[in-house]
């Protein structure tokens, strides 16, 4: 067994603990922080497969920014103890179905289909490197970026300016 599969294995037990961490608690603070968790662990896949600017847009990106939100979002709303719900009594046998379908296509897939997925192709070194991105995204795509950043200001900016409370 070597590292990277025991890496691997112990990191997906973490992914799989703790998305299942997040679906089964009830109160919606430590599902946020099971979900930060995740995004971490998902972060560390990238790492493994050699894509450190995904790892790191994950991290920034997901971690961050969405989860800061998420954690304003539910400290403001006081959402923190969800009430009970009405169980809908089709929604069980639905699920279950559901997930024997993809347990199924999972076992499937893991022990039964032995060819390279098709279109794998091997990546050049230096591939998804920061520095290749950035060369790439500020050299090809430069008009693309700097509209995407200004369309982003003006949504800022709208966004300030629908919440401005007037004083009198």
């Amino acid at each position: 067994m070597t590292l990277n599969l025991l890496l691997f294995l112990i990191l997906a037990a973490v992914a799989i603990a703790s998305a299942l961490g997040m679906l089964l608690s009830r109160h919606a603070l430590y599902s946020a922080l099971y979900l930060i968790l995740n995004f971490g662990t998902v972060a560390v896949f990238y790492l493994i497969l050699h894509a450190p600017f995904i790892a790191i847009a994950q991290v920034t990106v997901y971690a961050g920014a969405i989860m800061v939100l998420f954690l304003f979002v539910i400290m403001l709303l006081g959402a923190g103890q969800l009430p009970p719900t009405k169980v809908l009594p089709w929604q069980r046998p639905v699920a279950i179905f559901l997930a024997a379908i993809l347990l199924a296509e999972a076992v499937y897939l893991i022990f039964f289909r032995t060819s390279e997925l098709p279109g794998a192709t091997t990546l050049t070194p230096g591939f998804g490197d920061p520095e290749a991105v950035g060369k790439l995204l500020f050299n090809q795509y430069m008009l693309p970026f700097e509209v995407t950043s200004i369309l982003l200001l003006a949504a800022m900016i709208g966004a300030i300016v629908l919440t401005k409370v007037e004083k009198k």
